[in-house]
């Protein structure tokens, strides 16, 4: 888990700072929150964000500022620091929004949309990318928020950043369990990735294969498996460990990825399991099934939809 803690407060007294790769919904994300009452105000130059910032937000609103590698002047430890320095020298909440995105994802849409990556005007799209994402490196690390908005269409991942920013208003700490499959990629956003593909696959039974780990049969063949309680128990041992310790450093939120080869059933069993253990800890807990319903990309939504309108 990368950055500090969302500082708290309402969208009418805070600043979220939005930035990320190209392409993966900075534009997007602005609109969200100018649709939430912030005032937008995009590719601001780095070196007046300084004094916008620490005007602060117009009476009754919130602040929304976008900025990325197009920005003129953009540095992004520059950024960091000045981020940290203005946290320091001001009461006003200041978050960071990283949009983060898959390469080849990234790759997709500029090619649909036949506009030219930033950093790829004279080199393949691919090695603008690249270098794009190593550029960015500290900035990721200091953001206090990170979407990935690889998998998500627009309507999507409107909600997601909607509840990521009711989390980062909330004293309690929230915890988001996804599950996910191996062979789509793993959830960029997540902070703890596990891995439940060597239990039992219920794959392979004709009478389970249509069914999902949200059902009672699957979930009955998966505890059948002689190492599933000790692996649950373990699991959740660790957690109750490094529970405590984030929450200590301030992190205000955590999403937890559990995996299996296809996202339809020991994963999402697990993930399940997990939130349920988490509820009982006095956590607020959300459970995502990437590939399932949500719009994942081995989900029958998706493979219908097509995905065409990303943010």
């Amino acid at each position: 888990m990368s950055g500090g803690a969302p500082t708290g407060g309402t969208l009418a007294d805070r600043v979220i700072l939005v930035t990320g790769m190209s392409g993966a919904g900075r534009t997007a994300a602005l609109k969200v929150l100018e649709d939430l009452g912030s005032e937008a105000v995009d590719n601001l130059p780095l070196r007046l964000m300084a004094t916008l910032v620490g005007q602060g937000p117009a009476a009754g609103r919130g602040l929304a500022v976008g900025i990325d590698i197009r920005t003129r002047d953009f540095d992004a430890g520059v950024f960091a620091d000045t981020v940290a320095k203005l946290r320091q020298h001001t009461s006003i909440p200041i978050d960071i929004l990283f949009l983060d995105c898959d390469a080849n994802v990234l790759q997709q849409r500029y090619t649909e949309s036949r506009r030219v990556h930033p950093m790829a005007s004279d080199r393949p799209l691919v090695d603008g990318i690249i270098a794009e994402r190593l550029l960015l490196a500290p900035l990721r690390e200091a953001a206090d928020i990170v979407i990935d908005t690889s998998h998500t269409n627009i309507h999507e991942f409107a909600d997601i950043l909607r509840g990521q920013l009711a989390k980062a208003e909330a004293a309690a700490p929230h915890v988001q369990v996804i599950s996910f499959a191996y062979r789509n990629g793993v959830p960029r956003d997540a902070d703890l990735v596990f891995d439940a593909r060597f239990l039992r696959n219920p794959h392979y039974d004709p009478d389970l294969q249509p069914l999902t780990g949200r059902d009672p049969a699957v979930g009955a063949y998966i505890e059948s498996d002689a190492d599933f309680a000790a692996f649950f128990e373990r699991l959740t041992d660790l957690l109750a460990l490094l529970l405590p310790r984030f929450q200590a450093e301030g992190k205000s939120y955590l999403t937890i990825a559990i995996g299996c080869t296809g996202g339809r059933h020991r994963s999402v069993f697990v993930a399940e399991r997990l939130g349920a253990w988490l509820g009982g800890q006095a956590l607020r807990v959300d459970v995502r099934h990437r590939e399932l319903t949500d719009g994942g990309p081995g989900s029958a939504d998706n493979q219908s939809a097509g995905r065409k309108d990303n943010p």
